[in-house]
């Protein structure tokens, strides 16, 4: 098993992004949010190269669970 403790600040920081991605999608699928949970997400991020990130783990987790 892994210690994220060990992982730097910005490692965990995508790791953190990358569960609020799936989250966010997880809750649009299931009707618990509107889409408009993807463009509230993607605001709450002020580094550009974390918000491409989570744009990309969106794309990934959209194209898996079937959501547009």
């Amino acid at each position: 098993m892994h210690n994220l403790t060990l992982l730097s600040d910005g490692e965990r920081t995508r790791i953190e992004l990358d569960k609020q991605a799936a989250y966010t999608v997880w809750k649009v699928k299931n009707g618990k949010v509107g889409y408009e949970a993807f463009a509230e997400l993607m605001n709450n991020i002020e580094d550009d190269d974390e918000r491409d990130f989570c744009e990309k783990s969106l794309s990934k987790y959209k194209m898996q669970l079937g959501v547009n």
